[in-house]
């Protein structure tokens, strides 16, 4: 079944940095291009990585023991998110500067809506994709891929021919030369499972997949897999979302600390930090949780966890905190040491004004959320976790990754007086994000 389309009948940008962490990290320190930098020190684990260490073996989540065997002259530094999330606001800005419409889809990557400009631009489709990878390019300081096409599949593919620093271009004449090219396990979307089916049914590449008609693939496969063989097709079938995320189903916080440990205050005071954090984002967005699943996990990766059900739906960590303690000692174990734990918020609902109960403690519930009202006030102007709970103490005031690997960015060991570790960031200028 032949796919014929007119060129652009939408034309989708899929923008995706370069090895974006490490990116980052060498565009605020030049002298490191050309080098074999790894990101992930305070953890000991590889996050992020330059082509040049890729093409020495390196590869994400591998060991700094096992970096230090095979490539010897990697740069090793340690994470710093916060400046990462402010070069993606950049990135997303700049993209806006030529089109309203941009998903931010990661922190490093973001699709635009590009349809309909090119009289008012007075421009190609392709030379907006030239244009905006320029500016991204240059104003940033390393390289984008860029992939441009009639969905954001098939964009999201053009955005990974040709890396790094790539520009493709796929008019809707042409899909079927590149489909014909790519595994159809490379789809983004087509996971293991379904890849293992596809091929089961004779179906090795993206183009195979596309030649079937509708009735075989509904037949055959779900939903998911129905809307992706209709973006291959370039019938749009995932709309460009360009709402900021304020509604979840859950909201998850996890946190590795280094070296493990066997002492159960401060494992807690790890998990109480997790609940905080979570509580935060639940209260930005005025929600409420009603079911809690907390876990702890091993040095040997094993998972232990308890799932509850609270009275009634909160934003108040002090009421979780008070739960996760009574069941706590169910999943810590002396014997066993622990390495990250994490907090999962669900059976999430808007926050609203409850009915008063018989023993007030609706009524108590309220007074707690005006103090952590004042908290997140408090916090918005002089930092996060200024204020924390008791229970926090040791996670809060320790560092995550105590020891021999313990290594905090640059911008937070040379601080001057009355200057914060924000204000130490040296980013280009941000400018409207939106």
């Amino acid at each position: 079944m032949p796919v014929s389309i007119s060129s652009f009948p939408r034309a989708i940008l899929h923008v995706d940095g370069d090895c974006f962490f490490a990116a980052c990290e060498i565009a605020r320190r030049p002298g490191l291009k050309g080098k074999p930098v790894v990101t992930g020190l305070e953890r000991g684990i590889v996050s992020s990585l330059t082509y040049e260490a890729k093409a020495m073996g390196v590869k994400r989540a591998m060991s700094f023991s096992e970096v230090k065997k095979i490539c010897p002259q990697a740069v090793f530094l340690p994470s710093d998110y916060e400046s990462y999330s402010l070069y993606s606001l950049r990135m997303y800005s700049i993209v806006r500067r030529f089109t309203p419409d941009v998903e931010e889809y990661s922190i490093d990557e973001c699709f635009a809506d590009l349809t309909g400009l090119r009289r008012p631009l007075r421009m190609s489709y392709e030379t907006m994709a030239e244009k905006i990878k320029e500016a991204l390019d240059s104003e940033l300081g390393f390289t984008f891929s860029l992939g441009l096409a009639p969905t954001k599949v098939l964009a999201k593919i053009g955005s990974k021919w040709k890396k790094p620093s790539g520009l493709t271009v796929i008019p809707g004449r042409d899909i079927e030369l590149y489909l014909a090219k790519l595994d159809v396990g490379q789809v983004w979307g087509i996971g293991p499972q379904t890849t293992a089916l596809l091929n089961k049914l004779g179906v090795r590449t993206a183009l195979d997949f596309i030649r079937h008609d509708v009735e075989w693939v509904k037949a055959r496969l779900t939903k998911p897999q129905l809307e992706i063989w209709q973006e291959l097709r370039g019938e749009m079938a995932y709309p460009i979302d360009t709402e900021k995320k304020n509604s979840y189903q859950s909201i998850s916080k996890t946190k590795t600390f280094t070296p493990p440990s066997k002492d159960e205050t401060y494992v807690f005071s790890q998990l109480s930090k997790n609940v905080e954090n979570a509580c935060i984002k639940l209260r930005r967005h005025r929600l409420a949780a009603k079911k809690v699943f907390f876990f702890l996990k091993t040095q040997d990766f094993k998972f232990h966890g308890y799932e509850f059900k609270l009275m009634r739906a909160t934003d108040n960590p002090v009421e979780i905190i008070a739960m996760v303690k009574q069941y706590f000692s169910t999943v810590f174990k002396a014997s066993s040491l622990f390495r990250a734990t994490g907090v999962v918020l669900m059976d999430i609902s808007e926050n609203v004004c409850r009915q008063a109960d018989l023993f007030n403690e609706v009524a108590r519930a309220e007074k707690i959320s005006k103090i952590f009202g004042s908290v997140d006030g408090i916090s918005k102007r002089y930092g996060k976790h200024t204020m924390f709970l008791g229970s926090s103490f040791a996670a809060m005031t320790g560092t995550q990754h105590e020891g021999a690997r313990q290594t905090a960015p640059d911008r937070k060991r040379e601080i001057f007086k009355g200057e914060t570790a924000r204000k130490r960031l040296s980013i280009p200028y941000l400018g409207e994000t939106g």
